[in-house]
């Protein structure tokens, strides 16, 4: 009886941490959305060549946002602004930095309605897939349950309680999912 208490248990702080980490992926997806403001996260994937080794560019220099649609890079050493730059021209950034000897600036454009639609479309997609994790998620916990069940491990009634926490669990995090998403489309389409 202790095991099966101990494996429901388990089985439920597992399925709760991997859910956590699929909330967590789509929310640093969705800081990646570029929303006619200022976020340093958008740079966060971007890599700089520094002296052969791909190097994260938030490790290489300061960045900081002195006006809302303006990001300030200043590298710690002078000499890798020319390749911080290379490196900002090849992602998928899509803004044109400005490199005036000692900082580089990145001026993030207005958005146009059409834009911001798109944006909001983008976004839709990304809310889709996370869901889409987190009930893989909630399948697979329910499908050890049952086996469990089958093996003997738990009992029919432990069973239930098992499904019906894992699909509280699912709910919850599919809420959350939709709450960021609000959140990102309202920052997308205002103005």
């Amino acid at each position: 009886m202790q095991e099966a208490v101990s494996m429901t248990t388990e089985l439920i702080k597992d399925t709760k941490q991997r859910m956590q980490k699929t909330v967590d992926a789509y929310q640093r997806e969705l800081g990646s959305i570029r929303a006619g403001r200022a976020n340093a996260s958008i740079l966060d994937r971007i890599s700089v060549e520094y002296y052969g080794v791909p190097t994260p560019l938030n490790q290489l220099a300061s960045i900081t946002i002195p006006e809302a649609r303006m990001l300030l890079i200043t590298p710690y050493d002078k000499g890798t602004l020319g390749d911080i730059e290379k490196a900002i021209l090849m992602s998928d950034v899509g803004i044109t930095p400005s490199n005036d000897g000692s900082v580089v600036r990145l001026v993030i454009p207005a958005l146009t309605q059409e834009r911001r639609q798109e944006l909001a479309k983008t976004v839709g997609k990304e809310q889709e897939g996370a869901k889409v994790r987190v009930r893989n998620i909630r399948r697979d916990a329910i499908d050890h349950a049952k086996k469990a069940e089958k093996n003997k491990e738990i009992t029919e009634d432990d069973l239930k309680g098992l499904e019906k926490d894992i699909q509280k669990l699912t709910d919850d995090f599919v809420k959350e999912i939709e709450k960021l998403t609000a959140e990102k489309e309202k920052e997308i389409l205002e103005k």
